[in-house]
């Protein structure tokens, strides 16, 4: 928990791991405290990283969501999610998802629906601080999922199950609330949340998140 603390406040860059591990808390292995000494060696050689916050000249509301599918023993998917309004990471959160998809779109779609609320609170609060804000831009890298929300219903018989429920991001659309984007994978900060990433492709986006490039 100490890690997390960490990872909350100023190490955004190690909240995956430590979130994976703080899942094997009552079942933990030798395997895992190898993990867990791996991450602590991380923080020992860059300790002088640190997440910095700075406002870009517009005050424009972006935020990257993504899900990595059936990543987990049980089946279920995990999602991650990147705000930012300037340079550096605003918010950032790392989750395993409730329920069990049965495709990729779908677990885009089920995390666009656990952490769109999220992007609203931070446009309200910013307009509620007097700011104009234009529609909080989400980038999304399913192709399918931003079809099916633009089009309000499933795009195949494959996804005609999903609860109407996961469409409420149309609605905000058409309000004019958010703006839903395609973002090529390689520049899908929301990556770094969902899925192990190594060598140039980690260092990127871990600059970016901490505010170190933009």
């Amino acid at each position: 928990m100490r890690a997390m603390f960490a990872a909350k406040r100023a190490r955004p860059d190690i909240l995956l791991p430590i979130v994976f591990l703080a899942s094997r808390v009552t079942k933990a292995t030798e395997e895992d405290e190898t993990k867990f000494l791996r991450v602590l060696q991380y923080l020992n050689n860059t300790r002088e990283l640190r997440l910095r916050l700075s406002p870009g000249t517009i005050i424009q509301l972006h935020a990257f969501i993504d899900a990595s599918f059936a990543v987990h023993p049980d089946a279920r998917s995990h999602t991650g999610i990147v705000i930012t309004i300037g340079c550096g990471a605003l918010y950032v959160k790392s989750m395993f998802q409730k329920l069990v998809s049965k495709s990729s779109t779908e677990a885009e779609l089920i995390g666009l629906s656990d952490t769109i609320g999220q992007v609203i609170w931070t446009r309200n609060f910013l307009e509620a601080m007097g700011y104009s804000i234009e529609p909080a831009t989400v980038y999304q890298d399913n192709l399918s999922t931003i079809a099916m929300v633009h089009n309000g219903a499933p795009t195949s018989h494959r996804t005609r199950h999903i609860n109407i429920r996961f469409f409420f991001t149309k609605n905000l659309e058409e309000r004019k609330e958010i703006r839903l984007e395609h973002c090529p994978s390689e520049g899908m900060l929301a990556d770094f949340f969902t899925k192990p990433l190594q060598g140039g492709l980690f260092l990127r986006m871990r600059d970016r998140i901490l505010g170190y490039t933009h």
